[in-house]
């Protein structure tokens, strides 16, 4: 399923962009709270509040980019990675594919090497606002634990 942000707005790159991959780290605690950052100045959607992550390099798996990104983003060295959920997302600056990876084990102290603010939470959240493309994580959270009201 494609999920299109900002409906209204120009898409970069016309019809035939490719997909950029994306990896995407799902942390969460023992209590259940998930971790969420928000997108640092400078980027597209600054300030917005989103799972963190970043593009997959050629050559790399999904789990090594997610082991490279949260490690250079947040200083954090990570345990097993389970493979979780996919989603596409057309955003006016490029077409994406979010790799989504739930990670229980990791090592080390939050960092936020790029500025960017933590937030540990849980449904609903109380940050926002929440980038469209993790809406659908915070629905498929809502629809695990029978909770209605994902977001604010």
């Amino acid at each position: 399923m494609l999920l299109t942000a900002d409906p209204d707005c120009r898409r970069e790159g016309g019809p035939d962009r490719t997909v950029v991959e994306v990896a995407v780290g799902v942390l969460i605690r023992p209590d259940g709270d998930f971790l969420l950052t928000s997108r640092p100045d400078g980027k597209v959607y600054a300030g917005y509040w989103e799972f963190p992550g970043g593009k997959v390099e050629p050559g790399e798996s999904i789990e090594q980019a997610l082991a490279r990104e949260l490690h250079e983003e947040l200083g954090l060295d990570i345990g097993p990675v389970i493979r979780w959920r996919e989603q596409m997302v057309d955003y006016p600056h490029a077409l994406i594919r979010l790799n989504f990876c739930k990670v229980f084990d990791w090592a080390g102290s939050l960092q936020m090497r790029e500025g960017q603010s933590f937030a540990w939470q849980h449904l609903p959240v109380q940050v926002g606002p929440v980038l469209p493309g993790t809406v659908p994580v915070l629905q498929w959270f809502a629809s695990e634990q029978g909770f209605q009201g994902a977001t604010n």
